[in-house]
């Protein structure tokens, strides 16, 4: 799908969140990255295969649990 240079990194890349907006819906909670990942809200991940990743937001500070 990317026809700018650089090209974006690819859907299977860790770097894919990388690639450039193409459409962007803030009041419905997704966006559309040039290399057809469906980028969430909650930071989960809709892949052009089909594939899902699930929300991955970082712990805050308040939230991080230390092992005993």
């Amino acid at each position: 799908m990317c026809q700018h240079q650089p090209p974006c990194p690819p859907a299977d890349s860790t770097a894919r969140d990388c690639a450039r907006l193409v459409a962007h819906h803030p009041e419905q909670g997704w966006s559309l990255l040039c290399n057809g990942v469906l980028l969430f809200e909650d930071t989960g991940e809709l892949l052009p295969d089909g594939s899902v990743i699930d929300p991955h937001r970082p712990l805050g500070p308040g939230r991080v649990v230390a092992a005993a």
